[in-house]
């Protein structure tokens, strides 16, 4: 029990850092995606599945334990509070089309090209089509946002889109709005 407990505590620091990393974290699931598994997912960003690839879910109850890295607060905060209990005190795994449905997933694409199409998703969040400091500073208001207060959260807000304006990307985007063209973003 100590080691599992110092385990857990390890797993927990190493999970907060997906979650407090200025880069997104996207998970490809192409296979089950259970237990110890799903935690890792949910510390990511983002969740894109292999269609008929695996189930998912956290059974943990099954062998007398819960989900101990994580598991019982992201998802109580991904899917809400009864379903998160319904799910754990299951212990039933489903289908990645399920798993989309309720928002545990973002999307799941076919088993051929499977790959290329996360790669293609996972693209479109750098240059040159955006701006990939901003795609982070939107990801740290949201994650340090939704752990404290409201007035808190808009000024955390305030001064990352302070931080952003003083980009060469920002500058780029304003410019190219005006000039009614696409901008193309270098990350500076």
């Amino acid at each position: 029990p100590t080691w599992k407990y110092y385990f857990c505590l390890h797993a927990n620091e190493t999970l907060c850092r997906f979650e407090q990393t200025p880069k997104l974290v996207i998970a490809a699931l192409n296979g089950h995606t259970v237990g110890g598994g799903l935690e890792i997912a949910m510390a990511c960003d983002l969740r894109l599945a292999c269609k008929d690839n695996g189930k998912i879910g956290l059974p943990e109850v099954t062998l007398g334990v819960l989900p101990g890295t994580g598991g019982t607060q992201r998802l109580a905060r991904m899917v809400g509070k009864s379903r998160a209990i319904e799910i754990m005190a299951t212990g039933r795994t489903f289908s990645f089309e399920e798993a989309e449905e309720m928002g545990l997933v973002n999307a799941v694409f076919a088993r051929d090209g499977f790959w290329d199409e996360v790669v293609a998703y996972a693209r479109q969040f750098v240059p040159p089509a955006k701006a990939s400091r901003a795609v982070g500073r939107i990801k740290r208001a949201v994650q340090t946002g939704l752990e404290v207060g409201f007035g808190e959260s808009l000024a955390i807000e305030r001064e990352l889109q302070q931080l952003l304006f003083q980009s060469q990307d920002a500058k780029e985007g304003l410019h190219a709005y005006v000039e009614k063209r696409q901008p193309k973003f270098t990350a500076t």
